[in-house]
């Protein structure tokens, strides 16, 4: 199977009546954010790169056209009309680590309409599932106040690829390694790891055990030490580490209980047996929340691993996202669903220092010390440069956190910076509206037999 059957039955059908009746002017789609999450100030773009190497590969071959088929139980020389469509289009996008917020393209997409709504289901799928990630996982680094983060998320991610995700967006918001040696060989990402449990309780005792585990890795080493009394595994840790003349870049782990508490007396401990050099990780179901705690509260840990809360966005796992149309055949459309109507014509958003972003139409000149967020990624079906790397994403996401309001920025009831229209997006939002509902009013007013309501015949216009 390939990526192009990796979407919902609709698109399929949709493309082929479009092809059918000869639908194949441009169109553009912009992909936005209804709406942030609860506890969000601001979101993360990202998901981008990967979305882009869908489209530049993006095409219906002759399996894939069979497996229409067969799933709508039609002969193939009904779906033959979709053989060999390809993406071909534009793709102007936010880059990824931008800092972003609800109502903002964060890409638009225009091409002929059969091949921007083939590719609808997989870009929504992209997006929206590593912006939500990115954005709790750049909560996890404001919170940890410069401390470190890494990531140990995959075994509780949505299999192994959102895991390989996860990975990747924790290095591009600011993380500082990953357990994840896929990722971490793939990506360049520092790997990070300790002990499990288990390996405690395969020995006779933890001095056994952490003594085995030396003896296997002559570099720094990492000793889980909460498997039975805690401080008593503190305690035998720092006599291990004195006895074999370990220190520097030693860490212990603390996976349970009340972390604030156990890490001042693992503190104590290790600073009483000459180990103040040996740092604390503390893991443990943590994410912004509970990092944010323990760190104003001065609890005296060095490294926060974070799993399954953050690779997951356990309190907030999903984007009230949309993928909509706005232009056909040079035709600017909208919406008039009840709190869904949509802003009809092509965008750019306009990022000001200090200021809210502005929603413009997409020829508009910037306003004043202004900068244009969208960016022309793909034309023709191609990229127009080299993919982008995670490690300029996070250069982009510190300038703009940098830049970004304290109260946006708070981990307890943030308060996001909304974005402001321009009179141009309001005023062709007006025009497309009044003629829509006076076409609206035209038709309710046309009977069954083609007359009006007065009881005239409907003549030709």
């Amino acid at each position: 199977m390939s990526d192009v059957t990796t979407t919902d039955l609709y698109e399929v059908t949709m493309a082929l009546s479009y092809l059918r009746e000869g639908m194949r002017d441009p169109a553009t789609f912009s992909l936005f954010v209804r709406d942030l999450p609860p506890g969000r100030g601001f979101l993360v773009a990202a998901g981008l790169e990967p979305a882009l190497d869908f489209l530049a590969d993006c095409r219906v071959e002759r399996e894939d056209v069979e497996e229409f088929a067969d799933v709508l139980r039609r002969p193939v020389r009904d779906l033959e009309p979709l053989l060999g469509l390809a993406f071909e289009g534009e793709v102007r996008a936010v880059p990824e680590g931008r800092a972003v917020f609800a109502g903002e393209p964060l890409l638009e997409v225009t091409a002929p309409l059969p091949q921007a709504q083939l590719v609808e289901t997989y870009l929504l799928n992209q997006v929206c599932h590593q912006t939500v990630v990115a954005s709790k996982a750049a909560r996890c680094v404001l919170a940890a106040a410069g401390r470190d983060v890494v990531d140990f998320s995959l075994r509780r991610t949505h299999g192994p690829w959102a895991g390989f995700q996860a990975a990747r967006l924790g290095a591009l918001t600011g993380f500082a390694g990953t357990s994840n040696i896929a990722a971490a060989t793939a990506l360049g990402i520092p790997a990070s790891g300790t002990m499990a449990h288990s390996y405690i309780e395969a020995f006779p005792g933890e001095e056994e055990a952490f003594r085995a585990f030396a003896r296997c890795h002559p570099g720094p080493v990492t000793f889980l030490v909460d498997t039975y009394d805690t401080v008593a595994g503190v305690r035998v840790a720092a006599r291990v580490l004195r006895d074999l003349g370990r220190g520097p870049g030693c860490a212990i782990r603390l996976d349970s209980g009340d972390l604030d508490a156990l890490s001042r007396r693992a503190r104590a401990v290790l600073d009483a047996a000459g180990a103040a050099d040996v740092r604390i990780i503390a893991s443990g179901g943590l994410d912004e929340y509970q990092v944010d705690r323990l760190v104003r509260s001065g609890a005296p840990i060095d490294v926060y691993a974070v799993g399954t809360r953050v690779g997951v966005a356990a309190d907030a796992p999903y984007l009230d996202a949309a993928y909509k149309l706005v232009e056909y055949a040079g035709r600017p459309v909208m919406k008039l669903s009840a709190a869904k109507v949509t802003a009809p014509g092509r965008k750019q958003v306009f990022r000001r220092a200090g200021r809210p972003d502005v929603i413009a139409l997409w020829r508009e000149e910037p306003p004043e010390a202004a900068w244009p967020l969208l960016r022309t990624v793909m034309r023709g079906g191609r990229r127009t440069g080299p993919p982008d790397r995670w490690q300029d994403a996070r250069e982009r996401l510190r300038a703009d956190l940098a830049g970004l309001p304290g109260p946006a920025l708070r981990i307890e009831d943030p308060e996001p910076v909304g974005p402001v229209t321009s009179r141009a997006v309001r005023e062709l939002a007006a025009t497309v509206r009044e003629d829509l509902e006076s076409r609206f009013r035209r038709e309710s007013a046309v009977g069954p037999n083609g007359t009006t309501a007065s009881g005239s015949a409907l003549g030709p216009r």
